[in-house]
């Protein structure tokens, strides 16, 4: 992303003020984080396409870091969940609570009842608290004793994984996986990068990472610029090149599972997304090629054959996107 993109054309949308507030973030969040300017952005554009977001990454990425320096740097509820074993779906949602004095029952909230939420390995919880987990994420409500309960906007869960160990762990349902706008993964930081992660931590001594970060946008401006992102132009032969490359991705022989229609919509939101946040009111190409991976990988099953040859969802997406012609 752009530092405080100037098109040097007359946009039709107001986004100056989203793109200097994306600008402030990053600055924001780079005082601790060095590098992972990709996951960042991918992030942000979540952020404005009102996505939730999976990241995975071996322990010690700077995984619940990273959002927890995103949820520092936004004014709005913000809750944590550590994900466990014996983690039941009433720690999660809330439960009803008898007031002796009113002698009636209340509704008790659980920590999911803020703006943004991060779910700390998801993956630890059992199928019965993962199902609790359908209805708030699609629908951004929760349903208890037949009464529903909306979220206050916006309502974003960040969910953290690890794709290296398996003991203890419940592999996420794929109805819920489909839930997620972006699968992001964190990688190793480069030699340099280390040594500067080295560098930052002595400077910084003991102080908490987090003290460093303010607090940029509100949660009134988030769902304001979400709105703002909506009204972004996608002329129709980008409308086609999405739906086919995802109606590819049905028709491919290392697929098992395909790309849904949400998949594609999806796609669509957050190109949507990505382009305001560069300070332009229509969509590229790029801006599709940019979200597709991590708009996909978490979607599509490699067929059985696939997975003992060791193939990556990331390679056949990027074949199946070299195969679809460019619209010009």
């Amino acid at each position: 992303m752009d530092q405080q993109t100037n098109p040097p054309f007359e946009n039709r949308l107001p986004l100056e003020d989203l793109n200097n507030a994306a600008y402030r973030i990053r600055n924001e969040i780079n005082k601790v984080i060095v590098g992972q300017e990709k996951v960042l952005d991918l992030l942000l554009t979540a952020l404005i396409a009102n996505g939730h977001v999976l990241i995975e990454g071996v322990p010690g990425v700077a995984k619940t870091m990273m959002a927890k320096l995103l949820a520092k740097s936004v004014s709005s509820g913000f809750s944590r969940i550590q994900f466990t074993p014996d983690l039941m779906p009433s720690d999660v949602l809330g439960t009803m609570v008898f007031n002796t004095g009113k002698s009636a029952f209340e509704f008790n909230k659980g920590p999911i009842f803020s703006n943004l939420i991060l779910i700390d390995e998801v993956n630890r919880a059992p199928a019965k608290t993962q199902a609790a987990l359908f209805e708030v994420m699609e629908e951004r409500q929760v349903t208890i004793d037949g009464t529903t309960r909306p979220m206050s906007p916006p309502f974003i869960v960040m969910a953290t994984q690890n794709p290296v160990e398996h003991e203890g762990t419940y592999r996420l349902p794929e109805a819920q996986l489909d839930r997620f706008l972006f699968k992001i993964t964190i990688d190793y930081p480069s030699l340099d990068e280390e040594v500067s992660i080295l560098s930052n931590a002595q400077d910084r001594q003991e102080r908490d990472p987090l003290s460093l970060i303010n607090a940029v946008l509100s949660a009134e401006e988030i769902t304001a610029y979400q709105d703002l992102a909506a009204r972004v132009i996608v002329e129709d032969d980008l409308l086609r090149y999405i739906a086919q490359i995802v109606d590819r991705t049905r028709n491919n022989n290392a697929l098992f599972l395909g790309g849904s229609p949400r998949a594609s919509l999806s796609i669509l939101h957050a190109a949507k997304a990505y382009a305001a946040l560069e300070g332009r009111d229509f969509v590229t190409p790029d801006d599709i090629k940019f979200v597709i991976t991590p708009v996909l990988n978490h979607r599509l099953i490699l067929t059985p054959e696939k997975e003992m040859e060791g193939a990556q969802a990331e390679l056949i997406i990027q074949q199946i996107v070299d195969s679809v012609e460019v619209p010009r």
